[in-house]
């Protein structure tokens, strides 16, 4: 089969979007061919800062090598440098009704987040989602649960555009991982990790070890003193319990009776020495990647070249099903 996902290149990458993307993408790699991008275009809808784009565009394909993305088995580039993105997008555009934009509920969530830059694209940004998958004839895209939505709009679209000019795109579907979807923030546990949170409120995937350390001793916690999952009750150590459960690969279960008769103090200063040991290899594999920027830029080229020759054919046969040739 084949998988298309990416990430923007800004803010910081987080465990959250390690385990709701990424670790999905180094498991899915050994079986089925993989087209991973880095969608810098999407990171134009809200401020960004023009000067460090490109420095962070490097960082997040340094990120993806370092998780785990093998680039002799995925194809790794920048969304940009390929076109046929936004030619696509444009003309679905044109077969996408707007109340299914307005409907996206992080349409509505950034709307009133970013009051000041409410711009057109943030309104016709899972359109050009749906052209990054539909351009490769994607049949898996492993998301978040945040994106699910996305993905479903990408699938009417396809349908849409199928029944009116002829059978082009295949109807992809998301891939939500089984458990951990949705990590947290360590700073308000009742709302989704993000890279804009603060930053002790999410664990960066390459957080050094006193980093990681101090933000788990101050993660927001419940009343009581009892380690026990509770998501509506104790919502603060249950996020906690959900990321040591993600990187020990233990049962809830199983560390709620590990930790019987242990307080809180306890059962953080054991989750911040599993994080610490279990993201060192992504530490030691970042720091070495950062000396070897033109072998990452390398990469990168032969990403696009690749990706360009599928993207090319499929927008061809696009074109000629509207009869713009």
């Amino acid at each position: 089969m084949r998988i298309f996902s990416g990430i923007q290149p800004t803010g910081k990458l987080h465990i959250g979007n390690y385990f709701g993307a990424i670790k999905q993408w180094v498991e899915l790699q050994q079986m089925h061919e993989c087209i991973f991008c880095i969608v810098d275009l999407h990171a134009l809808t809200v401020p960004y800062d023009t000067k460090t784009l490109q420095e962070s565009i490097l960082e997040k394909a340094i990120i993806y090598l370092a998780a785990g993305v093998n680039p002799e088995k995925s194809i790794i580039f920048v969304q940009s440098q390929v076109k046929e993105h936004t030619e696509l997008a444009w003309l679905l555009n044109t077969i996408t009704p707007i109340g299914d934009l307005t409907r996206m509920t992080q349409y509505k969530e950034k709307s009133k987040k970013f009051k000041k830059n409410l711009n057109a694209g943030l309104l016709n940004y899972p359109i050009l989602m749906a052209s990054d998958i539909l351009l490769y004839q994607t049949e898996i895209v492993p998301v978040g649960e945040d994106q699910k939505q996305h993905v479903e709009l990408a699938r009417t679209i396809a349908r849409k555009f199928n029944q009116r000019f002829g059978e082009v795109f295949k109807i992809p579907e998301a891939r939500l991982p089984k458990f951990g979807a949705k990590i947290m923030s360590l700073q308000n546990p009742k709302k989704k990790m993000s890279k804009t949170d603060l930053q002790d409120a999410q664990i960066g995937l390459f957080d050094e070890p006193e980093e990681i350390k101090a933000k788990i001793m101050k993660a927001v916690t419940d009343t009581g003193k009892i380690i026990k999952y509770n998501e509506k009750l104790k919502p603060g150590i249950s996020n906690l319990l959900t990321i040591y459960s993600l990187f020990s690969e233990k049962t809830i279960k199983e560390i709620e009776k590990k930790f019987k008769g242990k307080g809180y103090a306890d059962f953080k200063k054991s989750l911040s020495r599993l994080l610490i040991d279990s993201l060192e290899p992504f530490r030691r594999k970042k720091k070495e990647l950062l000396t070897r920027e033109v072998y990452v830029k390398e990469i990168l080229n032969q990403g696009r070249n690749r990706a360009q020759i599928i993207a090319q054919s499929i927008l061809q046969e696009v074109k000629k099903k509207m009869g713009l040739f």
